[in-house]
């Protein structure tokens, strides 16, 4: 089944059509496992979905979810930890309980370990719903670098030279960047039931074309072997595909 694109004019637009299909899931199924992405395109979804629970429209308090990913070495209150970036961005602003948000641990005494009690917690669950991607300028999804196997599982990943340049940008200076991460594997997110993959700029135009048309360098190429797949573009991200 090829991957459903839909354009939008503007970054705010595009925020708000991916928080309304989450708006949706959540009211159909109030206990729904969600997966959650970082960074700075999903800032405007989170926002909206903040703005739903304070009116009261949705909430949380019965939602489980698991984020993608975090820096290795990094504490979860290291103010660029992925922890934290939830925490700020999302968990503050809505009705969650505590116990049901998954970070993955970077600063852990045993990663391997860390991974495999991840995946393992995934599984428990009952497998994630509704699955939420960005994507990086190379193509990554979650931390899942070119290279990377479509049925890689939750693991430990040495940082692409692009993505620490491109990551720098929220540091002091880009030998601040930590240059591992732990991700859910590829073959993990596929077993999401839906997916929703979200981009916005110039800067990931090429990545986005490069997934659509089945780019073998591009880690989100895998995406096309899912049966429930919708790229949400702004207008600038999807100017290289036809």
């Amino acid at each position: 089944m090829a991957i459903e694109v839909k354009v939008y004019q503007s970054y705010k637009e595009m925020s708000e059509a991916v928080a309304k299909v989450f708006v949706g899931a959540i009211k159909s199924n109030p206990r729904i496992i969600l997966g959650l992405a970082t960074g700075s395109t999903v800032v405007g979804a989170y926002q909206a979905l903040m703005d739903r629970c304070r009116n009261k429209e949705i909430s949380f308090k019965d939602v489980t979810t698991f984020n993608l990913d975090e820096y290795v070495g990094l504490s979860p209150d290291h103010k660029q930890s992925f922890h934290y970036a939830m925490k700020k961005n999302l968990f503050s602003g809505i009705d969650i309980n505590n116990k049901n948000t998954h970070v993955p641990e970077g600063n852990a005494k045993d990663l391997e370990q860390t991974c495999a009690e991840y995946e393992a917690m995934i599984q428990e669950s009952g497998g994630i719903q509704l699955q939420l991607l960005g994507i990086g300028s190379n193509g990554h999804i979650g931390f899942n670098e070119p290279g990377s196997a479509c049925d890689s599982r939750t693991h430990i990943v040495d940082l692409d030279n692009q993505t620490i340049k491109d990551n720098s940008r929220f540091f002091d200076n880009i030998d601040d960047v930590p240059k591992k991460a732990i991700t859910m594997g590829i073959g993990t997110i596929l077993e999401a039931k839906k997916i929703v993959l979200i981009a916005s700029g110039l800067g990931k135009a090429r990545a986005v074309a490069g997934a659509l048309r089945g780019d073998s360098n591009c880690p989100a190429c895998c995406l096309a072997t899912h049966p429930d797949v919708t790229f949400y573009l702004d207008k600038d991200a999807s100017s290289l595909i036809s």
